[in-house]
């Protein structure tokens, strides 16, 4: 125990720090006189470019343009939307048994804007809510004659 340094300091945390390699002016300056002397003897010197210097990585070549131009030939349609027959059928039908857009949605458990969107012909037709909106308003609103009433169920 009488060997221990009580003095001595140590610092815990601490990475060791390696001295930073450093190019003298004198070795960057050698490379360029070399490359002088050996074109000034005749030598052929080998020069290479960066091709990507100061360029974008993600984006090499200009392949880039004609990938977005097909791109943009191909575009999709937009979804069909409800025919306005359809919305002038659903507001007919709603006006005969003087229902209110509200009622009506609350009747066919969906917010009273899909039923205004539907009748404006701004939705995208959803076979599940026409099929709802056919039983409460009793009229045909997909397939051929839109409009007609329909009968109860067929009897056997």
């Amino acid at each position: 125990m009488s060997n221990t340094d009580w003095d001595a300091k140590v610092v815990i945390g601490q990475k060791a720090k390696a001295p930073k390699v450093t190019r003298k002016e004198t070795d960057l300056n050698a490379v360029c006189i070399r490359a002088s002397f050996a074109r000034r003897v005749g030598a052929v010197v080998g020069t290479d470019k960066k091709v990507t210097a100061g360029t974008n990585k993600a984006h090499v070549g200009t392949d880039h343009q004609r990938i977005a131009k097909l791109d943009r030939e191909n575009e999709v349609a937009p979804p069909p939307k409800v025919p306005p027959s359809v919305g002038k059928a659903i507001q007919q039908a709603r006006m005969d048994k003087q229902l209110s857009q509200k009622d009506c949605a609350q009747k066919i458990n969906e917010k009273p804007s899909v039923l205004q969107d539907y009748e404006s012909g701004r939705a995208i037709p959803n076979p599940q809510i026409l099929a709802k909106l056919e039983r409460v308003l009793g009229v045909k609103l997909r397939g051929a004659d839109i409009g007609k009433k329909l009968e109860g169920p067929k009897k056997s």
